[in-house]
């Protein structure tokens, strides 16, 4: 979705690794996120409403961080993110449930300095979308419905994008390979 909307504005297209905190044994149930240069975002109410601690997540947090970087090194090569101070942002999702990821992102990207931050999403449950607002300068939501179980549900075919697909669309905006030669 991301490289659509840059290729239609003609506008930069950068990545933001951001991988969720799951609770243990249940790694779909979102407590948090992490984002990559180590900005992190925990839903405190939720891990207390789940019957955690901060601490109980330890290694999940340590786990994820690890991964964030793994990937942040494997997607750029080398190169560093895209300056976006005093610039216009549009952080695009496919589509979100709870919010922490997007939040955490929000927080890694208000700590850049960027005039405005626009967020685009493909669909969010409607209490989400109201708890957003006022988080960012506009929100772009194409759907909203009321009755949310998972995002997929909203999509024909929700299928993971391969890393495969995204060093080929990073290839083609940044104009250098993203790969390791084998």
């Amino acid at each position: 979705m991301a490289a659509e909307i840059a290729t239609r504005l003609d506008a930069p297209l950068d990545i933001l690794i951001v991988r969720k905190i799951g609770a243990p044994g249940n790694p779909e149930y979102g407590l948090g996120a992490v984002v990559e240069g180590g900005t992190r975002f925990l839903d405190e109410p939720r891990v207390r409403a789940a019957g955690y601690t901060v601490r109980d997540l330890g290694r999940t947090i340590a786990r994820e961080v690890a991964e964030v970087e793994r990937r942040a090194r494997e997607f750029r090569a080398g190169r560093p993110p895209v300056e976006v101070k005093d610039r216009t942002v549009i952080l695009v999702d496919d589509g979100v449930a709870t919010g922490g990821t997007v939040l955490a992102a929000l927080r890694a990207l208000r700590a850049r300095s960027p005039r405005r931050v626009v967020v685009a999403l493909g669909v969010a449950p409607a209490d989400t979308v109201e708890s957003l607002r006022s988080e960012v300068d506009d929100l772009v939501v194409l759907l909203a419905p009321t009755m949310f179980f998972a995002v997929g549900e909203w999509y024909h075919q929700f299928s993971q994008v391969s890393d495969e697909e995204v060093h080929q669309f990073l290839e083609r905006f940044w104009g250098i390979s993203t790969t390791s030669p084998r």
